[in-house]
């Protein structure tokens, strides 16, 4: 008779030490034992203490499930209990996210009556530490342990946004005071993002990346869908200021949710920090990004998408309050159908990334997109205007959706671990100094030429974008390619 328990277990290459403890436990208790970065079903042949005390029904029939399937079963996400715990981490900070996206453009735009181009220094600052620090903060990550840098970053993220309402209720919140706070916010959102991106990878193993990116997609898209209509709620309600409070919340809970998860992650190399190190593996960063055969033409095309992106940020929501008339309340519905698209995309992304692979998904959605904001610079001030503004919301965040997770999955399974922490901060450090850079142009050009003509210019961008990816050699790009197989 064989029984099933649960395991912790680490790749012994990566944790020597470790994992010369763990083997020798296991071999004195006779199992067979498998390396991975989750709890593993472990069969042994001897009876657990917890099968003789019994337990839950549910418990039993897990158990019994495992013992059937047997040791060389086909296992899921649902198998990753770490995986789940970040996962539901992730979807309450998300929540919060999208409220405080939209109450603090409303607040410049309404509370501080504040121009596009404010709108855009705002969003620019929140940016700002990935343009200053992005690379340098990428080989410090890959120098650490990821999930004390998450829980750490959550709750001081949290504790800061609570600093907005207290600011109004003073009466000291004025635009370069809440510039400051979104440059604070944006520095410890740099370390949270780095760690975050290259911990799923030591959850899941690499055959999972893309459904586990998947997940965490559509937990975004549900919160994206709720987070904006909450959000316009709460602002028309209590004011912009005190709609920032749930994200705080968000942030603490999802701190606490993260310090729960048991993971086992390799030690820090063992290496000192000096000016000539770091700066040598921040070359080694760069090199990888900017000269592999795909992840080159894939980080350029995005860097110039988030250009456009950064400009369409600043221009959305005067746009939506000042020309189309729409309340906040209205808005955050309008902008809660581009949560609905993403939902749906993201449904959808696993089984298309591997029909089509990331590279032609990517192109064909990047194209939609510009379609999206051809369709947002036709809305006029009247009920088919704003039924037409929802309609290009729903279709972005579909076609977003539906792209993001195979094309992180792919660039994760194209990234050694040791460089995972400098490559997904180098992409989205660089993409997020676009928006440093777009976000101001873009309100400065708005405020200048008009909302409308800006918003066909983006158009225009995400379109040129996807024809230029469509001619490089990510087109091709798959899971399973000769730049993903193992050596």
């Amino acid at each position: 008779m064989a029984y099933v328990g649960y395991q912790w277990e680490v790749d012994p290459d990566t944790a020597a030490a470790d994992c010369a403890a763990r083997r020798r436990h296991a071999q004195r208790d006779r199992l067979t034992v498998r390396y991975d970065w989750m709890a593993v079903p472990v069969f042994t042949d001897r009876r657990p203490p917890a099968l003789d005390r019994g337990g839950t029904a549910r418990g039993r029939r897990r158990l019994a499930a495992a013992v059937k399937a047997g040791p060389g079963a086909r296992r899921g996400l649902r198998d990753y209990a770490g995986f789940r715990k970040f996962w539901t981490a992730s979807t309450v900070s998300g929540f919060g996210s999208y409220v405080t996206a939209l109450a603090v453009r409303v607040l410049v735009v309404v509370t501080l009556h504040g121009s596009a181009l404010q709108v855009g220094l705002v969003n620019a600052a929140g940016w700002l530490p990935y343009l200053l620090f992005g690379v340098l903060t990428g080989v410090l990550v890959d120098r650490a342990r990821r999930r004390p840098l998450l829980v750490v970053t959550d709750l001081a993220r949290g504790v800061l946004l609570l600093a907005v309402p207290v600011l109004a209720v003073s009466h000291h919140l004025q635009l370069p005071v809440l510039i400051v706070v979104m440059v604070m916010f944006g520095a410890l959102s740099l370390v949270n993002d780095a760690a975050f991106q290259s911990f799923v990878p030591r959850l899941v193993p690499a055959g999972l990346l893309t459904p586990a990116h998947a997940r965490l997609d559509q937990s975004d898209a549900v919160a994206q869908t709720s987070g904006p209509a909450l959000a316009g709620g709460l602002v028309s309600l209590l004011g912009a200021p005190w709609a920032v409070l749930v994200d705080a919340a968000s942030y603490l809970v999802s701190g606490v949710l993260i310090a729960r998860i048991t993971v086992v992650e390799p030690p820090p190399p063992p290496r000192p920090v000096t000016r000539g190190g770091v700066r040598a593996e921040a070359r080694e960063g760069l090199r990888w990004v900017y000269t592999h055969p795909t992840l080159r033409s894939f980080a350029v095309g995005t860097h110039a998408w988030f250009v456009f992106n950064g400009v369409a940020g600043a221009v959305l929501v005067p746009f939506a309050l000042r020309t189309l008339g729409l309340t906040p309340f209205g808005l955050g519905l309008a902008l809660s159908a581009a949560g609905v698209g993403g939902l749906l995309g993201s449904l959808a992304a696993t089984r298309l990334g591997t029909k089509f692979g990331a590279g032609r998904l990517v192109v064909a959605c990047w194209a939609a997109q510009g379609v999206a904001y051809v369709l947002l610079a036709l809305t006029a001030a009247d009920w088919s205007g704003w039924l037409l503004f929802g309609t290009g919301q729903l279709l972005f965040g579909l076609a977003l959706g539906a792209e993001n997770a195979p094309s992180m999955g792919y660039r994760q399974a194209v990234t050694p671990d040791r460089l995972q922490g400098r490559m997904n901060t180098t992409m989205r450090s660089v993409n997020r100094a676009m928006i440093v850079i777009g976000a101001p142009i873009g309100g400065l050009l708005a405020d200048t030429i008009g909302y409308r003509p800006m918003l066909w210019i983006v158009a225009g961008g995400f379109i040129a974008v996807a024809a230029g990816l469509g001619l490089s050699r990510y087109r091709t790009a798959h899971l399973g390619d000769v730049h993903t197989r193992p050596a």
